[in-house]
Formats: structure tokens, sequence, C-alpha cells
């Protein structure tokens, strides 16, 4: 099999269909698109989510917080609390261990969450060190927000840029190679890029504002979240590529490795429908957040315009950070 998360119809098939809500509590269980679970309590709702990082041998513990607290974010709620999974080989250094706990400590006090318990282990299943996060949000029940929300009509807003998160972790990865390829501002441009995957105050600022669904974008890139928002809420999409927003850093490294900047992962980014994108977007603007109207949500088809060609938008399969490769020698 590919690396990578398994793709959405195998997915369904193996894994989703398999499982059935049995309690009433439980407003949103395991589906398509929909990271969180939601549990009803009274007026207010619970929400959880997990997620491990895979991808990235560098600043792992804060990519670990942020893009937990991300989902939950997406879902309307405020984030309380996470709990870490560390799973850590033999081989590994104390320092190395301390100064990842030391990145999920400042990340968890930025955004003002705890640290609420969780599991560390050494074991020789792993290679490199493995985090997995759970992530804990509350918020009234009225104002919790699905992927699975979009109406007919909704416009779709992207926040952020394309290919933000993977920029980023590409950057860090293979500095010593792009040095020899790119001009150093571009490569430290490209690192700073981390601090931007938050999207907690893009949920904010959106929810307040009225919005029909959120989804933020990781593995598949925006196209892929952009493709699990339409499935989730059982409709169609109609997007124009041009209007995605994408930064130099992101083309230029993008170039390089050969792969394709709309199905990069991109923790940062967020795709929200609501019925003023227009509106929306001048609110987050306000904020210091970019944003740009990209489609529509339309009754049937999933749809990509690019240069005034159509063609099918397709569900996200592997994402295009997997396919970065150097040869040792050249790094």
């Amino acid at each position: 099999m590919d690396i990578g998360k398994l793709p959405n119809d195998v997915l369904k098939e193996i894994i989703l269909n398999r499982f059935e809500i049995k309690n009433r509590e439980v407003l949103v269980g395991p589906s398509l698109g929909e990271d969180c679970a939601a549990i009803s309590f009274g007026d207010d709702v619970c929400v959880l989510t997990t997620d491990p990082i895979t991808a990235a041998t560098k600043n792992i513990g804060e990519l670990a917080v942020n893009i937990n607290l991300n989902d939950i974010a997406s879902s309307g709620t405020k984030p309380l609390g996470v709990l870490i999974t560390m799973l850590i080989p033999p081989t590994e250094s104390i320092e190395n261990i301390k100064r990842i706990v030391e990145e999920i400590n400042e990340t968890c006090i930025r955004h003002g969450v705890d640290v609420l318990g969780g599991h560390t282990e050494v074991t020789d299943a792993v290679n490199r060190i493995v985090i997995s996060v759970t992530a804990i949000g509350k918020g009234k029940k009225d104002r919790f927000v699905k992927t699975g929300g979009a109406e007919v009509g909704d416009d779709v807003v992207l926040t952020g840029y394309a290919g933000l998160e993977g920029t980023s972790i590409l950057a860090h990865e293979y500095e010593q190679y792009l040095k020899n390829k790119l001009d150093g501002d571009i490569i430290e441009g490209a690192k700073k890029l981390l601090k931007d995957i938050s999207v907690v105050k893009v949920a904010e600022v959106a929810v307040e504002y009225g919005v029909t669904a959120m989804h933020d974008v990781t593995e598949g890139g925006v196209l892929g979240a952009i493709w699990e928002i339409a499935e989730a809420s059982n409709k169609g999409i109609y997007i124009i590529k041009e209007n995605i927003p994408i930064l130099e850093e992101t083309k230029k490294i993008c170039e390089i490795f050969n792969i394709d900047p709309y199905r990069l992962i991109s923790s940062g980014s967020m795709v929200i429908t609501c019925k003023d994108g227009v509106g929306l977007c001048t609110k987050l603007k306000e904020k210091g957040i970019n944003a740009e109207v990209v489609g529509k949500i339309i009754e049937y088809d999933r749809i990509l315009e690019s240069n005034n060609i159509i063609e099918k938008l397709t569900q996200p399969y592997l994402d295009e950070i997997y396919k970065a490769s150097v040869k040792e020698d050249n790094i």
C-alpha cells in the first residue's frame, strides 16, 4: 500500500462501514471528511479528535499539537486540552525527547490549552519518534459546525495558502539540498511558515460571522479538503484553480521536487462554506488573515476549472509530501 492515509474509498469500505452509533448522545461519529467526533452534554457539545505526526522529523511537538487543535477549532468549539502518546525508538536521545516536550508545552501555553495526560513508551516497533495527539474541546451545541454542512449556493472560501505546512516541512527536512538550488531568503521564509499553521483564530472569526461548514486542510492538500467537504455534505462543488492562493516559496520548492502544491499537506489553511464569501473574506482580512473565494457549492458533480479547462475533481490519494525525496549524496 502507498504511504499516507488510506484512500477514502478504501477507508469507507473496510473501516467506516463497519461502525454504527449506539448511543444517542453521540452527534457525530466516524465518517468521511469529519475529523471530529461530537458528544452531546445538554446545551453543550464535547468534541474530540486524534491525529499523529508521521511525515516530519523536525518541529514534531509543535506540529502535533497544532494540527489537532485545528480540527477542534474547525468544529466551532474551543480547544481545552490534549493527551499525548509518544512512541520512542531505543536509539533516541533524552535531549531530543526533552526538546519535543518543550515544543508541546510552549504550543499549549500559546493556545491556552492543557496537557491532560497521555502515554510514553520506548519500543523497537518504530525507528523514529512517533507522536499521536488526542485533543478535546467544548462549546455550545448551537454553534457546532460540521464538515458536512455545506448547502447548494454557498460560496467556498479558502484561508491561508495552498501547501503551507508541506512547504515548511520540506524546507526544514531538505534544507541542505535546497540551499544548492534556491536563494537562502526563500528557504528561511518557507521554514517560518510553520508559525502560520494554526487556524484557531480563523475559526473564531468565521463562526462569529456565520458559516455552514469548515474543514482544515491536512493530507491531500487544498483540493483533497475541498473534495472531502463536498463528499461529507453530499453535494457537488465547482472550484476555479486560479483563485486558490499560493505563495512563491511553495511554487519554487514544489517545482524542485516535481510535486503538486494543491495536493500537498496544508495545515494553516481552512476550507469554509458560507452564504456570503466576499463578506467573510473581508472580515478575515481585517484580522490579518488571507482568504479568497475559490468556488461554489452546487447540486451535483465535483468540478475543477483550470485555465478555462474543465476536469473532474477527484478524491485525495497519496499526499504529495511522500513523493519528495533526494539521494543522500545530493544533500
